[in-house]
């Protein structure tokens, strides 16, 4: 009697450690799966989400109302967070169309791929990066060299660069934001954040900062410049250039980038609607409504 109990108990658990294995093995085909099947349930939806970058938001809002109020039975969400939370809602499956304010990064491309999605890039329009300080602020103008200093360390004070005799308070985005890598990529040029920088989580944030401080100094998407802050001219080698539509445009602005949207393969349904839209001659001049360059001008 007890000997068979003991090959019973023997088999069982040899029985529940090959259901074990099996969950183990399947899991990432599961999650691959399940990612695929969400995708496909949005392709034949009359609703679509976007998440991503907070410098395209005020651009996708736009072009998501309009939308709208031309098909009132087709629904688009809008929110932001960041390129790179954007991206990673992306290839979860969690939204169809994922914006950002920098290209998606080689290992990001390689996680997708893992998990069953394959992202598409679409360039919507071009924006500018602007340095901002506050009104007070008697400095007008920063080369590169400069602002580099500010944001690495090297340059503490106002009184260093044509300033006052003022502690510099350098604020910038949060590592989730395509802003803060485009700027890490372009002005620091490979060299690390000053360890006081102050990192806040959005763009409006930061303007409100500068907009009380008199020592700060911020970098923005150019379509969030307001009148409670002061956006400086920067000289990349050529001169002074203001962050105008122009010089953005043509390339004569040093801190000129594309803006993005991206999708798990080739659009199609409700989401590829939705991006010819964008791309159509009255999305594109909503673009410049709302105070972006459109890819066409």
């Amino acid at each position: 009697m007890v000997n068979r109990l003991k090959s019973y108990i023997i088999f069982t658990l040899f029985v529940f450690g090959l259901v074990f294995l099996g969950a183990g093995c399947t899991e990432n085909e599961s999650s691959k799966d399940s990612a695929k099947e969400r995708s496909s349930w949005r392709e034949g939806s009359q609703e679509i989400s976007l998440k991503g970058s907070d410098t395209v938001l005020p651009l996708v809002q736009a072009e998501a109302e309009e939308f709208m109020n031309e098909n009132p039975n087709k629904s688009v969400t809008v929110t932001g967070g960041g390129s790179g939370v954007g991206i990673t809602a992306l290839i979860d499956g969690e939204v169809d169309i994922a914006t950002a304010s920098r290209e998606i990064k080689n290992e990001e491309v390689e996680y997708a791929r893992a998990n069953g999605i394959n992202p598409v890039e679409h360039v919507i329009a071009y924006d500018g990066i602007s340095v901002i300080v506050n009104p007070q602020n008697p400095v007008s103008e920063l080369t590169l060299g400069q602002l580099r200093g500010i944001y690495n360390g090297n340059v503490t004070n106002w009184k260093e660069i044509g300033g006052e005799d003022r502690p510099i308070v350098a604020i910038s985005r949060d590592s989730s934001s395509g802003t803060y890598e485009y700027f890490k990529e372009e002005v620091l040029l490979g060299d690390e954040f000053r360890p006081d920088a102050l990192t806040q989580p959005a763009t409006g944030v930061i303007i409100g900062e500068v907009s009380q401080n008199p020592n700060a100094v911020g970098y923005i998407g150019v379509a969030y410049l307001d009148e409670s802050v002061k956006g400086l001219n920067l000289d990349g080698g050529n001169g002074s250039v203001p962050p105008t539509p122009e010089n953005i445009i043509s390339g004569a602005y040093p801190l000129s980038r594309p803006l993005y949207f991206y999708t798990n393969g080739e659009p199609s349904g409700l989401t590829k609607e939705f991006i010819d839209f964008v791309m159509s001659e009255k999305g594109q001049n909503l673009i410049s409504e709302v105070g972006y360059f459109p890819i066409n001008r």
